[in-house]
This record gives structure tokens, C-alpha cells and sequence, in this order.
């Protein structure tokens, strides 16, 4: 039942996540510096990039409309909202109603597709690849995303992301080979949808990542850089509120959301750690050979279903 109280744990928990998204997108970039042995940026840069950007002059282009001028706000708004529904601090969904799987996707794909979509709507050619290749990312990677949840819903009997992290914490899932591979996949996923190496482009280069946000400058850039920051965040919180909700709060208590807070920064950094050892450790590769690898993670999620329907 979806009570006041639960409705300022989400909003909390929101707004947590926009505060340290800058913070744990500073974490990666220093975690590949020290790998590569060089200085490089420190913790806190993002937040003064976002700081310097929000002082400058927002220019748009002339041929553009609706969609490139809404889309850092409807970004934002959309991933904050994802932020709301997610079982982060506690075992079950602060906001219910946006803690359901299908919702969350959906959600998710809004914000891709006005992302992409802005690209296209700025007359800019260059913006526009960089759009399509955003979509294609989309077409890849969700299919991944959406078996392996839905493995993980059939094993839990529930949708509610909430319910399905309470099932796998508690043992009471079906199939615990079908979990694990489902968690694997999905992460598999998830690190895709990172934008990390090999599926990444240089940062320091205008290359195709980066095209939808060319025409971008000033406020609008600022906005897009700290929303991209918190889809990383909220995407590792996603799978940790589902696939490893150990440590999390099982009610609402004082003592139990501050264990569940530490307990969740812990993974948090574990995580964002793991990830830049990974991605410094693996070259990169031409985008066009992208479908050949996500058909390994569709694989995975496949047999994981396999797994659940024999009930090994």
C-alpha cells in the first residue's frame, strides 16, 4: 500500500542518486587513470563541469524544434523518476506503482528515444548518426535486458522489481541456475548500456557517442551530462535492487534504511570499480560487430528461461 512515508523514501532516494551521480561518474574516470598510471581529472571534476556549463550561454540550433529543446528536461525528469520506483535502500519498491518491471522499461526507453530522437530533430547530419546509433544500442541491448527480467519475474511470480529482489534475498525463487544465469545476462546487459569499452567511443574525441549532444551547449549540456550520469547510477541500482538486494532494508526503520544506505554504497563502488577494470582491460571494437556480441547475452537469457521451464 502506497503510503506518505513511502513516497519521501523515493523521493529521497531520487535525489540521493542525482547528488552522487556526478560523484560516481568521477569515480570512473579516476579508475582508469590510475590503471592507465597517469593523474587524470579528479573525484569532484564533473561537478565543476556541470557548475562551469550552467554559467554559460545556451545556444540551439536554428533549423531545430521541439524535441531537441524538451529533451534534457524530459531526460532528467524521466531517469529521477525511474530513481523513485527502484528498491535501493529497502527490499520492496518505495513508489509501487513505478517499481514494476514493465513500467521501469518503458520508462526507460522514453528517455532513449527522445535522446535519439533529438539528434535527429537538430538539422544537424552528424547528430543524426550519432541518434541512429543510440537506437540501434536500444535495439541490442533491450531485448537482453527485458528475457532476463522476465526470467526473473517468472521465478519470483511478480513484476514489482520490489518482489523479485525480496524472492531471490529470501531463496524463494524456483530455479537458483535460472537466477544466476538471468543475473549474469542482465548484467551482461547492463554494462552495454554503461556506454563502457569496447562498446564506447573515446571521450576526448567528437566521434559518434557523442553526436547527439554536438549542438548541445551551456545549461541544456549540463542537464545531459548530469542525466547521463544518473542512468549510469540508476541502471547499476537497478540491478542491484533486483539481483543483489542482500544488506537491503526488509521494512522501514530508522536503522534498517541507514544499513541499507552503507550497505548499498558498498555495492555501488564495488560495482562502478569492477567495471573500470573491465573496461580497461579489453580493446575496442567496431561497432558493427556490436550484434555479434549482444547475441551472447540474448543467449545466456534464453537459457536461462530453459532453466526455469525444467526447474533446475
Amino acid at each position: 500500500m502506497l503510503t506518505f512515508s513511502h513516497v519521501i523514501l523515493g523521493l529521497f532516494q531520487a535525489l540521493l542518486l542525482l547528488a552522487a551521480a556526478p560523484l560516481v561518474s568521477g569515480l570512473s574516470r579516476m579508475v582508469r587513470a590510475k590503471l592507465h598510471t597517469r593523474h587524470g581529472p579528479g573525484l569532484l571534476q564533473d561537478y565543476r563541469d556541470i557548475a562551469k556549463l550552467l554559467t554559460r550561454q545556451d545556444l540551439t540550433p536554428p533549423n531545430s524544434g521541439f524535441a531537441f529543446r524538451a529533451m534534457p528536461a524530459v531526460m532528467l525528469t524521466t531517469v529521477l523518476v525511474i530513481a523513485m520506483g527502484i528498491p535501493m535502500l529497502t527490499r520492496f519498491t518505495p513508489v509501487a506503482p513505478i517499481g514494476d518491471l514493465i513500467t521501469v522499461i518503458y520508462l526507460f526507453a522514453l528517455a532513449r528515444f527522445f535522446f535519439s530522437l533529438s539528434g535527429i530533430d537538430s538539422g544537424s547530419s552528424f547528430s543524426g548518426i550519432g541518434g541512429s546509433r543510440e537506437l540501434t544500442m536500444g535495439v541490442l541491448v533491450e531485448p537482453v535486458m527485458l528475457l532476463s527480467l522476465f526470467v526473473a519475474a517468472l521465478l519470483a511470480g511478480s513484476t514489482n522489481l520490489g518482489a523479485i529482489g525480496t524472492a531471490i534475498a529470501d531463496g524463494h525463487v524456483r530455479s537458483a541456475t535460472a537466477t544466476v544465469i538471468a543475473a549474469l545476462s542482465f548484467a551482461y546487459a547492463i554494462y552495454i548500456e554503461l556506454g563502457k569499452l569496447p562498446y564506447d567511443m573515446a571521450e576526448a574525441e567528437q566521434e559518434l557517442q557523442e553526436g547527439p549532444l554536438t549542438e548541445y551547449s551551456g545549461p541544456s549540456l549540463a542537464l545531459i551530462k548530469w542525466a547521463m550520469a544518473l542512468k549510469q547510477t540508476v541502471v547499476v541500482a537497478w540491478f542491484v535492487g533486483v539481483f543483489l538486494p542482500f544488506g537491503s532494508a526488509p521494512e522501514m526503520t530508522v536503522f534498517g534504511l541507514l544499513f541499507g544506505l552503507v550497505a548499498f554504497a558498498i555495492k555501488l563502488v564495488l560495482i562502478f570499480a569492477a567495471v573500470g577494470v573491465v573496461e580497461n582491460s579489453v580493446a575496442r571494437v567496431r561497432f558493427r560487430l556490436t550484434p555479434q556480441h549482444s547475441w551472447v547475452g540474448v543467449g545466456a537469457a534464453s537459457l536461462a528461461f530453459v532453466f526455469y521451464l525444467v526447474g533446475l
